[in-house]
């Protein structure tokens, strides 16, 4: 089965592991150790190896989490473990504990950044992403508006060039830098593709190019205040600044299988297809149990939905890298794609 079915697009097309939950698969414990299995192999290899081993579609890469402390010789075998298995990697870079839009901790956060720009260079990453805007899940956090907007996206600049200078990154092998917006109530400023352009924009005038980039994930574009064609516009717009970065696919709300997405991915993929400025695709589940997600459950139930019907969560990836490498061959056949 596995390799059957060929991807005629020339974008790459890989996959985020987060249906391998985070406690248990990606968050590392206190002493900075990944989880293994019994087998000895790190929990995220083991699960990329089966889904390629096993999918008709490609997998040609894996986005995956890089936490500050990690050990380093599980963040060596992670990394080699994954190029071992023939897929790149790109890294999604996580910050927590600290809010960036406050000054008070700008440090805390410049310091997290700083460490995942690092192992970025290290191990010659071209592309780094982070949700990096303010911090997740806040309680009685409120929307900033008008001059305290203006203020939060200042800061957010100064953080994240901060960031950018004492990595070393200008020069360096990264080439681009993806921010990821969230839905409201995972955020409650940054939480629309105009919002976060917004701090993009302004970052990008301070560094001179367009280096910074606006992630477009079509769950948190669907749970956003817009509309299918108000975010289609703006990512005609965002590409044509050549300030659009990759899509994510997946489905809002629930988070679970493609087919709970209410049209959002297809209306949006083909869009950024159109700019013909797409290079990076990913297919991103979660699994519905995650301790880690706890929040995110208490915040919309539909997020706790089993929408994977009686397959497994692995099997419920495939079908979506499946789904996704069928919706890109025939956005070519269209002739809204460039070829491979």
């Amino acid at each position: 089965m596995a390799g059957e079915l060929t991807l005629k697009a020339g974008v790459e097309l890989g996959v985020v592991p987060t249906h391998i939950k985070f406690v248990g698969g990606l968050v590392p414990d206190g002493n900075g150790r990944l989880p293994r299995n019994d087998d000895g192999q790190l929990t995220v290899v083991a699960e990329l190896a089966h889904l390629k081993s096993v999918s008709p579609a490609p997998v040609q890469s894996a986005q995956i989490t890089v936490f500050p402390g990690v050990d380093d010789g599980d963040t060596d075998d992670l990394i080699n473990g994954i190029r071992n298995l023939g897929m790149a990697v790109h890294i999604i870079m996580m910050v927590g504990g600290a809010d960036p839009m406050n000054p008070a901790d700008e440090d805390k956060v410049v310091e997290m950044l700083v460490a995942g720009l690092e192992v970025a260079k290290k191990y010659n990453i071209s592309q780094v992403a982070s949700t990096s805007a303010e911090e997740w899940m806040q309680p009685g956090a409120k929307p900033k508006t008008g001059d305290d907007f203006k203020a939060a996206v200042a800061q957010d600049v100064k953080v994240h060039l901060r960031a950018y200078k004492e990595a070393g990154v200008e020069g360096s092998c990264i080439q681009s830098w993806d921010l990821e917006f969230l839905r409201g109530g995972e955020f409650q400023t940054f939480t629309s593709l105009a919002k976060m352009w917004e701090f993009v924009k302004a970052a990008n005038a301070e560094v001179g190019k367009p280096f910074f980039k606006v992630m477009v994930d079509a769950a948190h574009c669907g749970d956003s205040e817009l509309t299918i064609e108000e975010n289609q516009a703006l990512i005609w717009q965002i590409a044509k600044a050549d300030e659009m970065g990759m899509f994510h696919c997946s489905a809002k709300t629930t988070r679970g299988c493609l087919t709970t997405d209410d049209g959002w991915i297809g209306a949006l993929l083909a869009s950024a297809a159109k700019t013909g400025k797409l290079k990076n695709v990913f297919v991103e589940i979660f699994h519905h149990e995650d301790p880690a997600l706890e929040g995110l459950r208490n915040l919309d139930p539909g997020h706790g939905l089993d929408t994977t019907d009686g397959r497994t969560y692995s099997e419920t990836v495939i079908e979506g890298m499946v789904d996704t490498t069928h919706r890109l061959n025939n956005l070519v056949l269209r002739g809204h794609l460039q070829g491979s």
